[in-house]
């Protein structure tokens, strides 16, 4: 013990004591107001907030502890003052870096949380998710490519090679810009569609031919949930260069139609009556559009289309199942002569 004070003075011991009673003391203080602003409905701070930045918060402390003098007399490692110093540096980027990636999650979690993805109406929603998702990514991307810097740019020897990069990079530069054209073009399509939103988070769309649900953005590729639970991957610049149909693009709900194929004595009129009864007895039709029209004529059927409203594209399908099936079903049992037949005119000739 007698040695041990006589290695440490007591200056050190007083300064590492206050500096860990002010560490504590700021750990708890965030500690309390983070959880109380999270319970009190006046704030915006949602619960857990402070679970997500306790760790980080600490390694930040950890950084400032690791920078202060007297903790390197109390453990005897003044000579290993630079290490300290750039472990440090590199803990307090680090942590940093861990910190604002946190805080971006909560002020999403704070934005998303009024907004209902899961309502029928969700076209606002589904643009403000799309949106904060995507830009989530794009800061995270930054950040982390700038804590990459700042913590390659601490060691001098790799500033010094940097900088002597830096000025002889003409043609380097040109070269490796050519080379990341197609990459960095596919980070700006991802920007692009985060401002502009051709697409947003599950939207109903045609791409490829194929009908899908937008499932995930992100910089680079769009995942499209295919009806049949396959999964299709589209490059970003895919949707920024290529037509492609989107259903939900201004609404959600959408027109359905059914076409039939029928004898030219169908009586149209009780056909009309019978689409306005299946539809006035199902809850999938929203009561907006009910109608049929007589589209076309062939030579050995008429062309009949029933059009018809809901709320959703995946209603709008289990709908014109619907329909299709009852119109069917109703001219078998009631105008089966009506169902469209092939006619062979037979000529018979005396020999």
């Amino acid at each position: 013990m007698e040695s041990f004070q006589e290695q440490v003075s007591k200056e050190s011991l007083i300064y590492l004591g206050i500096a860990l009673f002010v560490l504590v003391l700021l750990y708890w203080g965030t500690s309390v107001v983070m959880k109380r602003m999270g319970k009190n409905p006046k704030y915006l701070l949602p619960k857990g907030s402070f679970r997500k930045l306790a760790t980080p918060l600490l390694l930040i402390f950890l950084s400032v502890l690791l920078r202060i003098k007297a903790l390197r007399d109390v453990l005897n490692l003044e000579e290993a003052g630079f290490w300290f110093r750039k472990a440090s540096t590199l803990l307090f980027i680090f942590a940093m870096s861990w910190v604002m990636i946190a805080l971006l999650k909560i002020v999403k979690q704070i934005v998303i949380r009024n907004y209902d993805v899961g309502v029928s109406d969700n076209l606002k929603a589904r643009k403000v998710y799309t949106q904060f998702t995507i830009l989530e990514r794009i800061f995270i991307f930054i950040i982390i490519l700038l804590a990459i810097g700042f913590a390659l740019m601490s060691f001098p020897e790799i500033r010094e090679l940097g900088l002597s990069v830096f000025a002889s990079a003409g043609v380097a530069g040109i070269i490796i810009g050519f080379s990341a054209q197609k990459f960095i073009g596919t980070i700006l399509a991802g920007i692009q569609i985060a401002i502009a939103q051709p697409i947003k988070l599950d939207d109903v769309v045609i791409v490829e031919g194929e009908w899908g649900r937008i499932e995930e953005i992100t910089l680079t590729y769009v995942v499209v949930a295919i009806w049949d639970k396959r999964r299709l991957i589209v490059p970003t610049p895919y949707f920024i260069d290529k037509p492609f149909q989107n259903w939900t693009k201004t609404s959600a709900d959408i027109l359905g139609t059914v076409f039939l194929y029928v004898d030219y004595n169908v009586p149209f009129d009780k056909l009309r009556e019978e689409l306005t009864r299946i539809l006035k007895n199902t809850d999938l039709w929203d009561g907006k559009v009910d109608v049929l029209q007589v589209t076309d004529s062939k030579p050995t059927c008429v062309e009949v289309r029933a059009l018809m409203s809901a709320r959703d594209s995946p209603t709008a399908w289990d709908l014109r199942v619907l329909v299709r099936e009852k119109l069917i079903v109703y001219l078998q049992e009631n105008y089966p002569e009506s169902i469209a037949r092939t006619r062979v005119l037979l000529d018979n000739q005396n020999d």
